[in-house]
């Protein structure tokens, strides 16, 4: 899954470019710099690739959302509507530009679930942010249908899914914005950092400023700059820049080999009758990172975790449903709205809803759910040994638990 895992000589090399000039900073120091920009050459390379008009660099994921609500003039009370399976940054990046979150069940696409986002609509709601989990799409049919008809903006959260696609274009790529995460364990790495991606020069304007201080940068002297809005230093590194430059190169040797090694484990799960799979929208377009299957029922699949961990082989098998920071079962520092500073009172109120409400219908999704990180280094042998192994333990679980039926 990780692009760590064929971190090489082609990263060494780019990262050497930098530190032969010594400029590590992605702005200014145009004379010492040699013509060596690589954040910039980062993001052209992203927009080619991806397929969308811009993209802007950023320190991470977080910070690439926040960005792209900033940009987008999502803030104080806006209500963005968000599924209740994601990562935790998701709801911080909400809560940063002063906005609200709302949680909404998933179905097994294992994103948001479109009747669950229609009932989640107010007169505050201004966003959906689908989240494409584990490499693969919420049901953008449906969900670009509600923001029509609601006049909503949809936000892509796309961390996770990086070369994924639906109807032949890349995720992040639909929406108004789409969002990407380059950290240590994505698809592509920089180590840390992030991307914003948009169609609309206006945004990307918007992000490419506010990411830097506010900086208009429309002159040649970065000190006498003019700033039209306020903005963070959001800035990635020309270190990490050229680190995920050289993975950038690798994404589509990336994504067959995770392609090829997932339908290889889907066919030996397959033939356990009693195992299902996620729901994807598009098959063409899962990026192949996670496989996520189910077995009938939450009992059994604790059973199979338990299996696994006792067998050796848990790692890279992902419960969520007991996971502290991938769920909304376990966000009990948000529910109680434990903040080193003051939220608002919208927000705090957000947070006693989601502390109350009922998740049963994701509940019964996510207690039944494993997702296996498919590996880029497994060799065949490997695969085929950890496939018998998994298949051996499930086996073993539900022949007990037909005995005891």
């Amino acid at each position: 899954m990780p692009g760590f895992e064929f971190f090489g000589a082609e990263e060494r090399k780019e990262v050497n470019d930098v530190l032969e000039t010594g400029i590590l900073m992605r702005y200014g120091f145009d004379g010492p710099r040699k013509g060596m920009w690589k954040a910039k050459e980062l993001e052209k390379t992203l927009s080619d690739r991806l397929g969308c008009a811009y993209a802007q660099l950023t320190s991470s994921g977080t910070t690439a959302l926040t960005t792209a609500m900033a940009a987008l003039g999502i803030g104080a009370g806006d209500e963005v509507i968000m599924p209740s399976f994601t990562f935790v940054a998701s709801v911080e990046a909400v809560l940063s530009v002063g906005a609200v979150p709302v949680v909404a069940d998933v179905d097994e696409t294992l994103t948001l679930r479109p009747d669950s986002v229609r009932a989640a609509i107010t007169p505050r709601t201004k966003c959906i942010m689908p989240v494409h989990m584990c490499g693969s799409m919420a049901d953008l049919e449906a969900l670009l249908a509600i923001c029509k008809q609601h006049n909503l903006l949809l936000l892509e959260d796309a961390c996770q899914s990086t070369g994924a696609t639906w109807r032949g274009r890349s995720l992040g790529t639909v929406g108004n914005a789409g969002t990407l995460s380059f950290d240590f364990v994505k698809t592509v790495t920089c180590g840390e950092g992030g991307a914003v991606l948009t169609n609309d020069q206006y945004v990307f304007e918007k992000c490419d400023q506010f990411t830097d201080h506010g900086h208009d940068h429309k002159g040649v002297d970065r000190g006498a700059d003019e700033h039209p809005y306020l903005g963070y230093n959001f800035r990635i590194s020309e270190l990490h820049a050229a680190v995920g430059l050289a993975q950038l190169r690798k994404l589509d040797r990336f994504l067959e080999i995770q392609r090829r090694n997932q339908q290889a484990l889907h066919a030996i799960l397959a033939t356990v009758p009693e195992i299902t799979f996620r729901t994807v929208p598009d098959p063409a377009g899962d990026s192949g990172t996670f496989l996520s299957w189910f077995l009938p029922t939450a009992d059994i699949t604790q059973a199979v975790v338990e299996g696994f961990r006792a067998a050796g082989i848990l790692p890279g098998n992902f419960y969520w449903f007991n996971n502290n920071w991938h769920y909304v079962r376990k966000w009990h520092h948000l529910k109680e709205g434990h903040s080193l500073y003051a939220l608002s009172p919208e927000q705090l109120d957000a947070m006693e809803v989601i502390r109350h409400q009922d998740f049963s219908v994701s509940d019964a999704v996510m207690s039944r759910c494993i997702s296996t990180a498919i590996s880029l280094s497994w060799t065949d042998a490997q695969l085929q040994e950890k496939g018998a192994a998994m298949v051996s333990v499930i086996q073993s679980v539900l022949s007990r638990a037909g005995a005891t039926a």
